[in-house]
């Protein structure tokens, strides 16, 4: 009985190394070679640090050089909601995980019984030779249904459940990217809509003061009702704009304060921030090639993942049309005493071996691998939706890198000119040659154009963000090169 027990698990052991899942052979990725280059007329803008790592080699703490920014993205990461829900769910995928790789292996169970039933005379003589009330002690190890794996159903559903585990994985990593991205631009919100309101707030104590002065002019008779309306418009304009940046500075915080996860103001040695116009907030990345996209980004092998899964599937749904033969097996010792329950002659062992072949189904095999097929082609149009999207990102980061830097560099020279405008305006009104509504006019395309002016370069530092989001970056802390594997390199899973 236990050599052929043996025997039996030895064999199913070596035939369950196999499977009925087709070949997995990644499909070509529906992208060009290259990246696009930038629009007629602007070149594309060069990395000014000379930098030449990948992105997911560059550290965030490398890339995003503010320090307060540094602080905030650190606290998100051990505060952030979503980010601990997504780590939650690596823990909830790799129990299924085994849950299901454990159906590979026999449960060995401990069995213990007693059994008190009263026989006939013609009973008791099958049984343990008394008549009346009888009493049954049994104890022993036990084998309950084990499937021998000899088509490889079970190991396909593993397999399936294992690349379902690391495309959790690589959802948690794509989820901490996307976070660290996020914070940032939402500092950058917030930082800009700050300046905004600072400029809006000393626009508006000029123009009061402007306004008062004008006032007095008008009592005196020195300028007409129509030049102090229009200094009382200006000032209505700037109290507007001021209000309305500081609504829009509150609400950036406290959008900011749901992805660090806990109020700002309780950050401990959080450091002063830094101004938009200041070069070192964040560093150049070069852009790479767009086959790199397929090791860089957590999106895209999370994506492969589900697909070696629905392929994983398929071996199953073809493994159904086989036999399936279950074990059952126990050995022990029974007596109709509990004090001889180990003496001699009270050995007791059962071995019921079960094939079960579908016969007739009404075609429910058929269609669940049909249902496989079809699940494994979604996967795959989803894998190179997937590639389409990341490399769509990657273009559009690129393309706009070179544009927004010229936007930027045109923004200044608007600020620079509108600003001696109003400088000469103002000469021109106290020398008396022009009117006083020349300097309103030039104070009024003054503020805009300073407004523009953060505004772009807070695109222009978004649009870095974004590429360093889209080409992989944000996993890493600081710029030690690390090999982006799958969970199973860590050692905590096994096949």
């Amino acid at each position: 009985m236990t050599k052929t027990l043996t025997t039996l698990l030895l064999v199913a052991g070596v035939l369950t190394g196999c499977t009925l899942a087709p070949h997995y052979d990644r499909p070509a990725p529906p992208v060009a070679d290259s990246f696009p280059v930038a629009p007629e007329g602007y070149a594309t803008a060069e990395v000014k640090s000379g930098e030449t790592r990948r992105a997911v080699d560059i550290g965030w703490r490398e890339f995003f050089r503010d320090p307060r920014m540094q602080s905030l993205i650190a606290t998100s990461l051990e505060n952030n909601r979503d980010l601990r829900t997504a780590a939650l769910r690596i823990e909830e995928a790799r129990a299924l995980y085994q849950v299901q790789r454990a159906d590979l292996l026999p449960t060995v169970n401990a069995t213990g019984g007693y059994t008190r039933a009263h026989t006939t005379a013609a009973q008791s003589a099958t049984v343990l030779g008394q008549a009346g009330v009888t009493e049954i002690y049994q104890v022993g190890l036990g084998i309950s249904s084990y499937e021998l794996d000899f088509f490889g159903r079970v190991r396909s559903l593993s397999n399936a459940a294992l690349a379902q585990y690391f495309a959790t994985e690589e959802a948690r990593r794509s989820a901490q990217i996307s976070l660290v991205s996020e914070v940032a631009k939402a500092y950058l919100a917030e930082r800009s809509f700050a300046e905004q309101y600072d400029l809006a707030r000393d626009t508006l104590k000029a123009r009061e003061s402007t306004y008062g002065l004008a006032r007095q002019r008008f009592e005196a008779g020195a300028t007409s009702a129509l030049d102090l309306r229009d200094n009382e418009s200006l000032v209505a304009q700037a109290r507007v704009a001021a209000a309305q940046l500081a609504r829009q500075r509150a609400q950036a915080q406290n959008a900011l304060e749901v992805l660090v996860g806990k109020p700002i103001g309780t950050i401990e040695n959080l450091p002063a921030p830094v101004r938009l116009s200041d070069e070192r907030i964040i560093s150049d990345i070069p852009a790479g090639l767009p086959s790199d996209l397929l090791e860089q980004r957590p999106d895209i092998r999370q994506a492969e993942q589900l697909l070696l899964s629905a392929n994983a599937n398929i071996g199953a749904a073809r493994a159904a049309f086989f036999p399936r033969i279950t074990l059952t097996a126990s050995a022990g010792t029974i007596s109709p005493s509990f004090s001889g329950l180990f003496d001699a002659g009270t050995r007791a062992w059962s071995f019921a071996p079960q094939l079960v072949l579908p016969i007739f189904d009404y075609g429910r095999n058929l269609s669940n691998l049909d249902l496989a097929n079809v699940r494994k082609n979604i996967q795959i149009a989803n894998y190179e939706k997937t590639i389409q999207t990341a490399f769509a990102e990657v273009a559009d980061a690129l393309v706009a890198r070179g544009t927004l830097e010229d936007q930027v560099t045109g923004q200044e020279e608007v600020r620079n000119a509108e600003q001696a405008r109003y400088e000469l305006a103002r000469l021109r009104f106290r020398s008396g040659i022009a009117s006083y509504l020349d300097e309103l006019d030039a104070q009024r395309q003054l503020f805009t154009a300073e407004q523009a002016l953060i505004q772009a370069r807070q695109l222009r530092l978004n649009n870095a963000i974004d590429l360093y989001r889209s080409l992989g970056g944000g996993l890493q802390e600081s710029g030690a090169v690390a090999q982006q594997g799958t969970p199973a390199t860590s050692g905590t899973v096994t096949q």
